[in-house]
């Protein structure tokens, strides 16, 4: 069984069964709900591994590069709701509660592990509002509107407490893979070698090499574009740098390089990305 989301609807919902395609990294302006039902994956999120129980729960406000790596040989199962913070706000949000969006806006991206009475309530809260949704009638629409609702304030009650939890890792291969992508983080618009990485984490070049792609299902150097073109995505909206100094600013050392590389992950070229976001900042 797989539901598909529809992103342009404000909001939207759906639940993927045994959905095996390979996850890309990627952003987008919504805001986003996750929750892992079962099977075998990591959840990366920027620079950070997460590797996922059932009962996990991720609030992202979208903007931060994120995917799942998903190991085939289990069977998958997760719910996503995706949904535009303006309208959740002026439609759906009364104005006795208070900010049910703070724990994405503030947290911005944040874990809850669900166990127990609070793991159950979830998962029964999801899959009514999945069947709601999926009736696709206007009452069933605002039904599932008022249940979303009584879950953002399930949402906010679990996030009144400051979260403390510590990453942990259930092998040194995903402790490595941390601190590759860690060194990244903070060297990504640098050139880098893999020997660069080696010899700051004290580790083989070869090893490194075949753990990430193990652990994330894709080559350092892939995961190191994929930081470099949202990286460049961000500029391209916040800034009025040239095309050619934004690929410069993010680590690519040939404007014709830059330009190829991000069509090929956005399917537009650097100036059709700028000039369709002012667009939109226009109408809104």
């Amino acid at each position: 069984m797989i539901t598909r989301h529809r992103i342009a609807a404000p909001i939207t919902i759906g639940t993927t069964i045994n959905y095996d395609y390979m996850h890309q990294y990627h952003t987008h302006p919504h805001y986003e709900v996750y929750y892992f039902h079962g099977g075998k994956a990591n959840y990366l999120i920027n620079d950070k591994i997460y590797v996922l129980e059932p009962g996990d729960m991720f609030l992202m406000h979208g903007m931060t590069l994120h995917k799942a790596h998903v190991d085939p040989a289990f069977a998958y199962h997760r719910t996503t709701i995706h949904l535009d913070p303006g309208y959740f706000q002026q439609h759906i949000q009364p104005g006795f509660t208070d900010d049910l969006l703070a724990p994405f806006s503030k947290l911005q991206n944040v874990r809850l592990q669900l166990r127990g009475e609070a793991k159950a309530e979830a998962e029964e809260s999801l899959a009514f509002m999945n069947e709601l949704y999926a009736r696709g009638t206007p009452h069933s629409y605002q039904r599932f509107q008022a249940r979303l609702l009584d879950f953002f304030i399930f949402l906010g009650e679990l996030c009144d407490q400051p979260l403390k939890a510590k990453n942990s890792y259930p092998s040194s291969k995903e402790e490595h893979v941390q601190g590759i992508i860690s060194f990244l983080e903070n060297q990504y618009h640098e050139e880098i070698t893999l020997e660069d990485i080696g010899d700051r984490l004290h580790l083989s070049k070869f090893y490194l090499a075949k753990t990430f792609k193990q652990v994330t299902g894709m080559t350092i150097f892939q995961y190191l574009m994929h930081r470099r073109v949202y990286q460049a995505k961000l500029r391209l909206i916040q800034s009025q740098s040239s095309i050619t100094e934004t690929g410069y600013d993010v680590g690519f050392k040939h404007p014709s390089h830059f330009s190829r590389v991000f069509k090929e992950h956005t399917g537009m070229t650097p100036e059709q990305y700028r000039k369709k976001n002012q667009i939109l900042q226009a109408k809104t």
